[in-house]
């Protein structure tokens, strides 16, 4: 590995390529839109970021970004790696994405302009120790050590507006059913209404007492994202009620914020990406899940979600393989998180999902509708993912499962056959 930091782009430019990639090596370094006298040769050789390779691309048949300069019938497109001196910025998210991405998204010569991957050096690991639970600690707690397939949980749905009475029956029913994970959704946090302090006392509260029933106590992932300085007392509270799990969304707190949470858990944090497709659903601007990722797993997130086959938002079945493949692959030797898939998850798609996943043992499946809206109740919708997931891993077809599952053949038949 380098000792210093890759960093890959897609580009396009009306400018010569060699020319445009200089320009983002420059304005992110020692450069600026001009020389400037004490830009030494001697400070260049040590700050100054270097072009390593430019490899040329088709067109891809888009207008450019508003504010290009150029005569955009010449432009060109390209896939440039530029390396920056880790000296520049040290071990440092922060430090690290103002250098890599920084003020490169409002550079004129740049029609196009996407980070699609980066490389950081083994000093990344001296001060980010990532996650602290990862898919063994998580499947340990949840006590499916050495399960062949993945964890199924579920969202609370409704998403808001549900009383404390009505939050404690959900729960109840989940539970019962053998769930291994329920987590508030993004847009559940500290509600006036129904603030956490009282959600975290009625859903563990209910674990408790179901526990006592089954033996078993589902993980429950709550949402304690907040202003940074209220994180740690939000995950106190939780760790005091004998609580398993804290969900943050990563894009509002920012990777600082999951570092601070990080440092000072003792629980396993689950990241939400909720607010991605700002940085990353146009083709010609921002950031790749790929990079995304990568910060995510550094600041020590335990789980992450990926998004999942069939979903209901804009990425393709093979993007979603793609991040998923991406999240399972070590950084620095390590780091390894629990892919959650979600966003239209049914049933339906068990057997599906698995053909293009692969071994299962280390997801978490969640379904949200595709639970609560079966015909006959949550708990049902439970027994039907587990049973679709059940066959998709031992090579039954989901029809033939159904025969024999009422609970899997009612879910079939409210959610019919994949898209």
């Amino acid at each position: 590995m380098t000792v210093n930091v890759l960093a890959t782009y897609e580009i396009a430019t009306a400018l010569p390529l060699e020319k445009a990639a200089a320009v983002i090596a420059g304005e992110q370094s020692s450069g600026t839109f001009v020389a400037v006298a004490r830009e030494t040769g001697e400070l260049k050789a040590r700050h100054a970021a270097t072009v390593r390779s430019i490899e040329e691309l088709p067109l891809s048949g888009r207008p450019p970004l508003p504010g290009a300069v150029g005569d955009w019938s010449a432009a060109r497109r390209s896939r440039i790696v530029v390396e920056f001196p880790v000296v520049n910025f040290g071990p440092s998210v922060p430090n690290l994405l103002a250098a890599v991405a920084g003020n490169l998204f409002e550079l004129r010569e740049l029609g196009e302009l996407r980070l699609v991957d980066l490389d950081v050096p083994d000093v990344f690991g001296s001060v980010y120790a990532g996650p602290a639970f990862g898919v063994d600690g998580t499947k340990r707690l949840v006590g499916k050590s050495g399960d062949r397939g993945p964890l199924i949980g579920t969202i609370v749905k409704p998403s808001i507006g549900l009383g404390p009475e009505e939050l404690a029956e959900l729960v109840e029913e989940l539970a019962l059913a053998g769930i291994d994970f329920i987590k508030d959704d993004e847009l559940q946090g500290n509600p006036p209404g129904f603030p956490l302090a009282e959600r975290v006392s009625v859903v563990m509260d209910v674990l408790k007492r179901t526990a006592d029933r089954t033996g078993v106590m589902p993980m429950y992932a709550f949402n304690i994202t907040d202003d940074i300085s209220n994180l740690a007392r939000n995950h106190d509270l939780v760790r005091a009620a004998g609580g398993s799990c804290v969900m943050i969304v990563i894009n509002s707190v920012g990777f600082a914020g999951v570092q601070y949470l990080r440092e000072r858990s003792e629980l396993p944090i689950h990241g939400h990406r909720a607010m991605f497709g700002a940085f990353a659903r146009s083709p010609q601007l921002g950031i790749a899940f790929r990079v995304f990722q990568k910060l995510a797993r550094l600041v020590g997130v335990d789980h992450l979600h990926t998004n999942g086959i069939a979903n209901k938002f804009y990425e393709t079945d093979d993007e979603v393989v793609a991040s998923i493949t991406d999240v399972r692959a070590p950084l620095l030797g390590g780091y390894h998180v629990v892919p959650v898939l979600s966003s239209g998850q049914t049933p339906a798609i068990a057997d599906v999902t698995y053909a293009r996943v692969g071994d299962p043992g280390d997801l978490l499946v969640l379904a949200g509708g595709g639970i609560h809206a079966h015909p006959g109740g949550s708990g049902a919708g439970v027994t039907a993912m587990r049973d679709a997931w059940d066959a998709a891993v031992t090579g039954e077809a989901l029809a033939d499962r159904a025969e024999r599952s009422p609970a899997l053949a009612a879910s079939l038949a409210q959610f019919g056959a994949r898209p």
